[in-house]
């Protein structure tokens, strides 16, 4: 770890106030819980001039479920999501993935805004300064070259958010505040397929809080996820599923994969399983669909082609469980 570079720490009272003081800088970051920024910092992989700290604005801590649905302010940390009882009850698939992000500490700390704005993860990037220099850097920061891919012009870093496959598997929504107004999205939305920029964000704009609609009746939702340590470990592949089944056959399915690819995305092309029996085969269908629609390259210690494997085992398993 390095010594961590000078920088000013300024506490916002207000969401207008933290845009303002962020500026939209690019030396200037949002910090929640601070357990991935800061531990870049130490890295010396960022080193932001201005942090702007949200855990004392009051409105991105709240945490409210209604007839409508359910909304979660960005500084809401992922222990109470995970201990809610209602979110259990209602939306299992957050509770589940709230429960297996890292150690119990890490989970006091961090907050959904973290872990849904998570940096993208390699074994080339999150590393310290010296190994880094020494190996010339790499595309993501400071260098010219991925070393995943050194033909190629992208950046080919993961995403290993375990929160946002389960809100998209559940439909939610982003608000987004910036320097250019409000806006609401679908979660999806805020991602892209690029290691380096995977976040679809302006300059200064932050999350404030994600909605999720009500349940439908007879909907299960639920999350799997497959890591090296069971204790701490981002996932190598997490799958998030949303089911109804409706007389023994699919009136809605929506399954979304995180850990292969740059981006949490959701699975396409299962359309055609509505109306249909949830039998081996129709799970066989999903097995192959999540493993051709992920791309996980060499960027944990996990060999690629066992993580998209691990990705259709797990959404098998979890789809099995969700049928009963």
């Amino acid at each position: 770890m390095e010594l961590l570079a000078d920088f000013a720490l300024v506490h916002p009272g207000t969401v207008a106030e933290a845009i303002a003081r962020h500026g939209g800088s690019a030396e200037a970051r949002y910090l929640g819980g601070g357990t991935d920024l800061v531990a870049n910092m130490r890295r010396g992989i960022d080193a932001p001039k201005t942090l702007v700290d949200l855990t004392g604005i009051a409105s991105l801590s709240r945490l409210v479920i209604e007839d409508g649905g359910l909304a979660i302010g960005a500084s809401v940390s992922i222990a109470r999501i995970a201990a809610d009882e209602r979110i259990r009850e209602d939306y299992p698939a957050i509770a589940e993935a709230a429960r297996l992000i890292a150690a119990p500490a890490h989970r006091a700390a961090a907050t959904l805004g973290g872990n849904l704005c998570l940096d993208t993860r390699c074994v080339y990037y999150n590393q310290s300064e010296w190994w880094r220099k020494a190996n010339g850097y790499c595309l993501k920061r400071k260098g010219e070259v991925c070393h995943v891919a050194p033909t190629g012009d992208r950046c080919h870093a993961a995403y290993s958010g375990d929160l946002a496959p389960a809100l998209i598997a559940l439909d939610a929504k982003a608000v987004l505040r910036g320097p250019g107004g409000r806006r609401k999205l679908p979660l999806t939305d805020i991602y892209r397929e690029d290691g380096r920029a995977h976040l679809a964000l302006g300059p200064g704009e932050m999350l404030t809080r994600v909605d999720v609609p009500a349940p439908t009746s007879g909907c299960r939702s639920g999350y799997e996820k497959g890591r090296l340590r069971e204790s701490i470990d981002f996932p190598l592949a997490g799958v998030a599923a949303s089911l109804a089944l409706k007389n023994g056959r699919v009136a809605a399915l929506r399954v979304a994969v995180t850990g292969t690819n740059s981006r949490p995305f959701v699975v396409v092309g299962l359309e055609g399983l509505i109306g249909r029996a949830l039998d081996d085969a129709a799970i066989a269908e999903i097995d192959r669909a999540v493993r051709k629609q992920t791309q996980p390259m060499r960027t944990t210690m996990a060999a690629g082609n066992y993580r998209r494997h691990l990705a259709g085992a797990l959404a098998d398993r979890l789809l099995r469980r969700l049928a009963g």
